[in-house]
C-alpha cells in the first residue's frame, strides 16, 4: 500500500451488482495508487485510472477466465489482476452463449401477492374489460398525406374547444401524425402500420376516434375499414368518425369539419368515469434511452424491481429494444415459462439479426462511442444492463411490434432501439403507462400514454428536473437501495395511472409518435 494514501470505502466509490461478479463499477474517478476498502475490509490498490462507469477487477481473473458483471459473462480475461482497470486492453468481448434449452424447461409462476393485498388505482374501465389510465379523443391519419390536417385539428381543438372544467373526464385531444402509408410497398409494411393504428384506436386510453384520409392514397379509409373488419372490428364501445380531406373540400374545410366532430365527441367521451381497480389491470412498458454507465446499475434494476412488483400483483410488463437483448438473450430464454417460449426468445433475436443484416448492420456493434466512453464497452454489458428493466420473473411469451400479448405477466416485444419507434410500439401492444430510464436526459413522451422518466444519476436529475420524474441516483450515491427506489417507482406509476399526477412529458405535451414499418419480412 502506498505510504500516506487514504483508504476509500468501497460503497463510496464503487458498485458491485452481484455477489458472483469479479469486477466493480466506479462512481467517481479512481487513479493509480488509490486504495479501496473492499466490503470484507480487505484493502485493494488500484493500478491505473478508472473513469466513472468503468470497472476494476475485485480479484485476479487469469487469462481465459470469464469476466463477470450482473452475475453473467461480459468478456474473457487476457490476464487481469485484482485492482486493474478493465478495458479492451486486458479483456476480449468473447462470451459463451449456449442456446441449448432442456425440453422440460419449466420456470415457476411468479410469487403472486394475494388479491386482497394488491394495490389499486382509479382507471377507466372499458366495455371489453380492459382499463385505461387516460381518456383521450384521438385523431388518426391513415397516411402521411393527412397527417398535417390531423395535427391541425388536435392542436386547434385543445386551444379552442377542450376545457378541463367542462370535460373533467377527458385528458386531451391528440393526433398521430406519421410518415407512413400511401406510396409504400405491400406486405408487412402496410400490415404493421395498420395494426399499430388499429391498436391505438382500440386502446383503453382512448375514448373516441376520428379517422382521416386524403382520399386517393393506398392506405385510405376503405383499406383501414377493411382491415378492422377482417381483424375483429373495433373491440370497444366508443364513438368513431370517418372523414376525407378531398371529400371535405381541402385542408381548411377538413380542419373545420374535424373540429366540429371533435366538439360532438368530447361530450360522449366525458361520460367515461374512473373507478377503483386493481393494479393487475395495468400494462407497463419499460424502455431506456440516452443510457450511461450507471443506467444498468441504478435506474434499470430499480425499474426491474417495480416490474416484479407489478407482475406479482397480476399485471403485465412489456420490454422491447431487441438489439439490446443481443449477447445476453440466453438469460431471457432460460427464464422462459417453457422451452417453446425459450425458443421464441431466440427466434425474436434471430429475426432482428436477419432484419438488421439487410441494412448492413451488425447487432454486436450496437454500443455507440458515447456508450463505450461511459463504460458500456460491448453489447453484452449494454444488454445485461438494459434487460434489468424487466425484473426477475419468468418470460411468459414474445409478441410482434405493436401486437398485444395473449396473457398477463412479462413479455418481450419485437422492436428497434430507436426511441421514437419502440415507445409507440409498446403502447400499440397495450402499454397504458411507460417508464423510461435515462442517464443523459431523454425527454420523449407518447401521444396517448404517460411516459415516466427515471434518471440513473443525481446530477442529471438535478439539471433536468423539469423533464425527469424520478431519480435512482441514490443507488449510486449510496443513500438508497435498489429495492426502495423500485418501490417508489411502483407507487409513482400507480399515482400517474390514477391521474393523481401527470408525467413530466405529459406536462410539456411530448406526444412523439412514429411507426416502425420498414420491414421486408413478416413478424
Amino acid at each position: 500500500m502506498p505510504t500516506g494514501s487514504a483508504t476509500l470505502p468501497f460503497r463510496d466509490c464503487a458498485v458491485a451488482v452481484s455477489a458472483k461478479d469479479n469486477v466493480a463499477v466506479v462512481k467517481s474517478a479512481l487513479t493509480r495508487g488509490n486504495v479501496v476498502a473492499m466490503p470484507d475490509g480487505t484493502p485493494l490498490e488500484i493500478s491505473g485510472k478508472v473513469t466513472p462507469g468503468h470497472r476494476f477487477a475485485t480479484r485476479n481473473v487469469p487469462a481465459g477466465e470469464l469476466v463477470l458483471q450482473y452475475g453473467q459473462p461480459i468478456g474473457t480475461s487476457k490476464g487481469i489482476r485484482a485492482g486493474d482497470p478493465v478495458s479492451h486492453d486486458n479483456m476480449t468481448d468473447e462470451v459463451p452463449v449456449v442456446r441449448d434449452l432442456p425440453e422440460d424447461l419449466a420456470n415457476p409462476a411468479p410469487d403472486y401477492f394475494p388479491e386482497g393485498e394488491r394495490a389499486t388505482f382509479r382507471g377507466f374501465r372499458r366495455a371489453d374489460g380492459r382499463v385505461g389510465t387516460r381518456n383521450h379523443v384521438l385523431i388518426i391519419p391513415t397516411s402521411m398525406c393527412s397527417s398535417h390536417e390531423a395535427a391541425q385539428i388536435s392542436t386547434l381543438a385543445e386551444f379552442t374547444l377542450f376545457d378541463r372544467e367542462r370535460y373533467p373526464n377527458v385528458d386531451g385531444v391528440v393526433a398521430l401524425p406519421h410518415n407512413k402509408g400511401c406510396g409504400c410497398s405491400d406486405g408487412s409494411n402496410i400490415e404493421v402500420m395498420l395494426r399499430t393504428l388499429a391498436n391505438y384506436a382500440d386502446h383503453p386510453n382512448v375514448g373516441g376516434v376520428i379517422f382521416i384520409d386524403l382520399g386517393c392514397e393506398k392506405t385510405n379509409l376503405t383499406l383501414v375499414g377493411k382491415y378492422l373488419r377482417e381483424h375483429g372490428g373495433m373491440g370497444f364501445d366508443k364513438p368513431v368518425e370517418w372523414m376525407g380531406i378531398q371529400e371535405s373540400g381541402g385542408t381548411q374545410a377538413a380542419v373545420q369539419k374535424g373540429l366540429a366532430k371533435v366538439e360532438e365527441m368530447l361530450g360522449t367521451a366525458n361520460e367515461a368515469t374512473r373507478e377503483e381497480v386493481s393494479v393487475s389491470e395495468l400494462v407497463l412498458g419499460v424502455k431506456c434511452g440516452g443510457s450511461d454507465g450507471f443506467s444498468g446499475l441504478s435506474a434499470n434494476p430499480s425499474l426491474g424491481h417495480a416490474s416484479d412488483l407489478l407482475v406479482r400483483s397480476g399485471g403485465t410488463v412489456l420490454i422491447t429494444e431487441v438489439p439490446e437483448f443481443c449477447g445476453a438473450e440466453h438469460v431471457f430464454a432460460n427464464r422462459a415459462r417453457n422451452a417453446e417460449v425459450g425458443r421464441q426468445v431466440y427466434a425474436t433475436v434471430d429475426w432482428y439479426k436477419e432484419y438488421a443484416s439487410k441494412f448492413g448492420s451488425v447487432l454486436g456493434e450496437n454500443p455507440s462511442p458515447g456508450n463505450k466512453a461511459g463504460g458500456l464497452l460491448n453489447i453484452a454489458i449494454k444488454s445485461l444492463g438494459a434487460m434489468a428493466k424487466a425484473g426477475t420473473t419468468r418470460v411468459e411469451g414474445c409478441t410482434g411490434y405493436a401486437e398485444r400479448p395473449e396473457r398477463r405477466g412479462l413479455h418481450l416485444m419485437q422492436g428497434p432501439g430507436y426511441d421514437q419507434e419502440s415507445t409507440p410500439g409498446l403502447v400499440g401492444a397495450g402499454a397504458t403507462v411507460v417508464v423510461f430510464t435515462t442517464g443523459r436526459g431523454t425527454t420523449i413522451g407518447n401521444a396517448i400514454a404517460p411516459v415516466v422518466k427515471l434518471a440513473s444519476n443525481t446530477p442529471i436529475f438535478e439539471r433536468m428536473q423539469g423533464d425527469l420524474d424520478l431519480s435512482a441516483g441514490g443507488v449510486i450515491d449510496g443513500t438508497e437501495a435498489i429495492e426502495s427506489v423500485g418501490e417508489r417507482v411502483f407507487e409513482h406509476v400507480r399515482r400517474v395511472a390514477a391521474g393523481e399526477i401527470l408525467a413530466k412529458a405529459e406536462e410539456h405535451k411530448h406526444r412523439e409518435f412514429q411507426i416502425w414499418a420498414e420491414q421486408s419480412v413478416s413478424l
